[in-house]
């Protein structure tokens, strides 16, 4: 028997509704056009089986590129900045190149689709949790993902580098009430991730354990500082008692914000206010006073999903446990007692 006709470009145009060029440039992921028609042109591929996208036909191109992706949301604060020069350096050691790939706040969004039509070797998805079907995307190709601080658990087991959250919190809240806090506020994000949930838990449950009745009111701020500045306003109006406050913010933009609530309220920091943030970026150096933070390993997360990937792209075998790095409290100014003469 004859074998049926192989699917054409012409035909994979005809289907998706749109020209011939424009299916070829939705297929080969270059030039901008909208993520609805890229992502109609690769179903009317994959529908067709057109075997240069076909989605079971593994990656589009002979062999694997020396070369990782790192999907994030945006590439703009301090925190990412963080995880893009760790990515890169060890990368770079290893002899691939660093693919930043900005992951679209759009349900058609086609990220795997984009690093899968370049045949990229791995994958790094920090802070985001990938859906089931861009997993299954990257499997059928053997493309493999590393998850970084990833906000929720993803829904097939994948390799995954985490902090200690909780400990970090517990922690603050030691120092804290070691440098002579008597009251607290802890501000948390919203949305409430699985990192922000367990440093505000740690946190909580450590002061309950070390101060008990000691007063706490938890509040949250949408993870900017802008916000955390209303939040701690209002947390500092409500809290009831006398004596020091600590203050412990999920972030340490967050912790900016809180400096600027309590200047608002003519407290001084750390005579009236004491701040300890959570990340350790360059900027909590910058404050006046110099931010005591919870430094988690940001830049050494990264290279490790990197030296992972290329475990993996060498024909290692890794473990689908996650992998948690060790925070580490770093005191500044924001909780060293006043020296007066």
């Amino acid at each position: 028997m004859a074998s049926p006709p192989r699917p054409t470009l012409t035909d994979v145009a005809a289907q998706a509704g749109v020209s011939i060029a424009t299916a070829s440039r939705a297929l080969r992921a270059r030039g901008e056009m909208a993520a609805d028609t890229r992502s109609r042109v690769l179903r009317a591929a994959a529908e067709l089986g057109y075997s240069t996208v076909g989605q079971r036909r593994g990656r589009p191109r002979r062999g694997t590129s020396l070369m990782f992706d790192l999907v994030l949301g945006h590439f703009h604060d301090p925190y990412t900045e963080e995880i893009t020069a760790g990515a890169r350096t060890t990368a770079s050691e290893l002899g691939y190149d660093l693919v930043l790939t900005a992951e679209r706040d759009d349900p058609a969004d086609d990220w795997h689709e984009r690093i899968r039509s370049r045949g990229s070797a791995g994958v790094i998805v920090g802070l985001i949790v990938p859906t089931s079907t861009q997993i299954a995307a990257m499997h059928r190709a053997s493309i493999p993902l590393v998850l970084m601080e990833p906000p929720s658990e993803a829904s097939s087991p994948l390799p995954s580098l985490r902090t200690t959250d909780s400990a970090g919190g517990g922690a603050a809240a030691e120092h804290l009430v070691a440098r002579g806090a008597r009251r607290f506020i802890v501000i948390g994000g919203a949305p409430s991730y699985r990192y922000g949930r367990a440093r505000v838990d740690g946190f909580v449950r450590t002061i309950d354990e070390i101060a008990p009745g000691a007063p706490c009111v938890r509040t949250s701020a949408d993870w900017s500082a802008w916000d955390a500045r209303r939040a701690c306003a209002r947390a500092l109006a409500e809290l009831p008692g006398s004596g020091p406050i600590g203050v412990f913010a999920c972030s340490d933009e967050m912790a900016a914000g809180a400096y600027r609530a309590i200047a608002d309220s003519d407290r001084n920091i750390p005579r009236d206010v004491m701040v300890v943030g959570f990340d350790d970026v360059r900027g909590a150096r910058w404050l006046h006073p110099s931010l005591t933070t919870i430094r988690q390993p940001i830049r050494e997360m990264a290279s490790a999903a990197v030296r992972i990937l290329a475990q993996v792209t060498s024909g290692g075998v890794v473990s689908n446990e996650a992998i948690v790095m060790p925070t580490e409290l770093v005191e500044r100014g924001s909780t060293r007692p006043v020296i007066t003469e």
